[in-house]
């Protein structure tokens, strides 16, 4: 596996491949990789020649600092799995590679509808600095096919929306979550949970499964009822259990045969706050 950490080094290391027309998949994170991420690398692998995969702790989508200061690193670790999975190219930029001119007065995107639900209300700022990097880094990459982990289902559709606005041909992939033996979705947040949080964070999941498997036999606010009293009697602090359109993000009042639909879940456990989702099957 190659790594670079500039643009201009990409660029070079990427041009031997476009000049035999390889395909190119891309995998943007942030780091401390489990095994989401590498079956993100597998799902590329697919269908690429050649995948590229970036690590860089974004500043700009951070809107708690403490957040920021706190989020895992772990570097060698990340290249160890990156190289097992057979990665072709990791990306590894500075803040100061990603923001020659600094974070300051940034442009923004006009993201619509799907920036300012759920976890666009709960974290002001998140997702125009989720437009921001992955901008910079589609720009850098310049990929035939994107793959990113449904779990964060809408990061998902914010990404799909810049790809709209900048007219962009790279084609997105959902990639469906990869979860630990009790549900818990893999993810680098759950490195800070303690033993006794990690315990009851299946418990996500089990409000997820309930609110499926309830389709057709309860009305959506009993049910949603339902998982807000379990989760804040077991110490959580919910943000939101919520049924949306899984095509536009649009919350819906109740169950909807007609539609495709998605279940979405966000709550914090001391000061560590979990999201999940689980599309309803119809």
């Amino acid at each position: 596996m190659k790594i670079v950490k500039s643009k201009a080094d990409l660029k070079a290391a990427l041009q031997s491949y476009r000049s035999g027309q390889a395909k190119i998949g891309f995998i943007p994170t942030m780091g401390a990789l489990h095994e989401g991420h590498i079956s993100l690398i597998k799902n590329a692998k697919q269908n690429a020649d050649t995948t590229v995969c970036s690590i860089f702790v974004n500043p700009t989508q951070f809107n708690d600092p403490k957040d920021f200061e706190h989020y895992p690193v772990t570097i060698e670790q990340d290249i160890t799995m990156l190289t097992d999975a057979s990665c072709d190219i990791l990306f590894l930029p500075s803040v100061t590679e990603m923001y020659p001119e600094g974070i300051v007065s940034l442009e923004s995107y006009d993201l619509g509808y799907v920036e300012t639900v759920l976890d666009g209300a709960a974290r002001p700022g998140h997702f125009q600095g989720v437009a921001q990097v992955m901008s910079r880094l589609l720009d850098a990459v310049q990929a035939d096919n994107l793959y990113m982990g449904q779990k964060d289902y809408q990061q998902c559709m914010v990404v799909k929306q810049l790809l709209s606005l900048r007219e962009d041909d790279t084609m997105i992939h959902f990639v469906p979550t990869m979860r630990e033996p009790d549900g818990l979705a893999m993810s680098s947040r759950n490195r800070r949970l303690t033993e006794g949080q990690r315990a009851l964070a299946g418990l996500l999941y089990q409000c997820l499964v309930s609110v499926e498997a309830q389709n057709g036999t309860k009305a959506f606010d009993i049910v949603k009822k339902e998982c807000l009293d379990l989760l804040e009697h077991k110490g959580f602090r919910p943000d939101y259990v919520t049924l949306a359109d899984a095509d536009t993000l649009e919350i819906l009042e109740d169950y909807s045969p007609s539609r495709n639909m998605i279940a979405l879940i966000a709550a914090f456990i001391g000061d560590i706050r979990l999201i999940d989702n689980l599309p309803l099957k119809k």
